[in-house]
């Protein structure tokens, strides 16, 4: 028998014989025995942590949110059907009911007039009538309404902010004007609520809040630091008010140094600050309100309005209408709100259509107030 024959036969009596029944189980082809996995324990003390649970209010938030997204998609529709014919064609605007407007004289002050009709107040509708030393502001006013193109326009105070503004003045000089009321059956007075609004400035005025001092790394040689142009132009400003305003006042900063948390002022200076903001007539506490809010500190607003005033507390600072002494101007009070932004601008550049669009904004609320303080001092 061949040897190849002999391999074959005895691996066939090895073999077990297994029934048709019984499948044939697979052959492992090594005999390394299986490990089990090493499991990592668990480093941590007490019970595992709560799975994430939404807050008790978001799904009445989400809903409120729902409900107001409707809403305005609702009247966007309306709108749309409103301003659309029959044919399916947008319509135009409703032309303005008015062809000319001038300035007239009637009765010892100013009036703007929209053909024959005088122009009203929003609200009381009585007729708005300026002093004769405004010349300029009825001017003003009179080019804003010969500006829009249509009656709409007219309902949207963005795009008449001097009628807004001399409507603001208007409204405290008729508060002050009718006779007091009982404390107990009226709310605040215009002028309380004016004057609790930029007392609040003085804490947080831009002009106050100085940067920190720089370090080593921060100095540029013969470039000025943003530290030492925020005191020069807190120099300027508060001394004028000093020697001017409020003599022998003391403003201190209100961020210095490393600190975080804004410093009040003491109190002795608030109260003179706050008496003199509440005996300001209606036309300058209207000014100072706009100024207050649109650079976002009270001293560089007050100098503003006491520099362009006609009033008594503008008395000695300028020469009547040419304001030849004037020194602080719509420029100056710009600059002096936006400090900080114009030196990072210079450093980093400028947001196009943020930056240059806050710019003239901020100018053209300012140049609203001096309009508004200034005459010509002859009623």
């Amino acid at each position: 028998m061949q040897p190849s024959a002999r391999i074959a036969l005895r691996l066939a009596s090895r073999r077990p014989l297994l029934s048709s029944s019984t499948a044939v189980l697979p052959r492992q082809i090594h005999s390394t025995p299986t490990t089990p996995a090493t499991v990592s324990p668990i480093h941590g003390s007490g019970p595992p942590p709560e799975p994430p649970v939404p807050a008790a209010d978001s799904v009445s938030q989400r809903l409120a949110r729902r409900k107001k997204q409707a809403a305005l998609l609702s009247a966007a529709q309306e709108i749309r059907a409103s301003t659309r014919n029959k044919s399916g064609q947008s319509q135009p605007l409703r032309k303005r009911f008015w062809k000319d407007v001038c300035v007239r004289e009637v009765d010892g002050a100013w009036e703007v007039h929209l053909d024959a009709r005088p122009l009203r107040h929003p609200t009381t509708k009585e007729i708005v009538r300026l002093p004769l030393s405004k010349p300029m502001l009825a001017s003003a006013i009179a080019l804003e309404w010969d500006m829009l193109i249509s009656a709409q326009q007219a309902t949207k105070s963005h795009l008449i902010p001097l009628t807004s503004l001399v409507c603001r003045a208007i409204d405290i000089a008729e508060e002050d004007a009718a006779p007091p009321k009982n404390a107990s059956s009226v709310g605040e007075t215009i002028r309380a609520g004016i004057t609790r609004t930029v007392m609040r400035y003085l804490e947080t005025d831009s002009l106050l809040c100085w940067a920190p001092p720089p370090g080593k790394h921060d100095f540029v040689e013969g470039q000025e630091t943003l530290r030492e142009k925020q005191m020069r132009a807190a120099e300027d400003i508060v001394g004028f008010l000093r020697s001017r305003v409020w003599p022998g006042v003391e403003i201190e900063p209100v961020l210095d140094g490393e600190s975080i948390m804004p410093k009040k002022q003491s109190e002795v200076t608030r109260q003179i600050v706050q008496g003199w903001v509440m005996g300001l007539s209606s036309w300058e506490l209207a000014g100072l309100e706009r100024g207050v809010l649109a650079g976002k500190g009270l001293l560089g607003a007050v100098r503003l309005v006491v520099e362009w005033s006609e009033g008594p507390v503008g008395a000695g600072v300028g020469d009547g209408a040419s304001g030849a002494e004037r020194k602080f101007g719509v420029e100056e009070a710009a600059k002096a709100a936006s400090l900080e932004v114009d030196w990072q601008i210079g450093n980093w550049g400028e947001v196009e259509d943020t930056h240059d669009v806050e710019k003239e904004d901020l100018r053209r609320q300012l140049g609203s107030v001096v309009l508004l303080v200034t005459g010509t001092g002859k009623a």
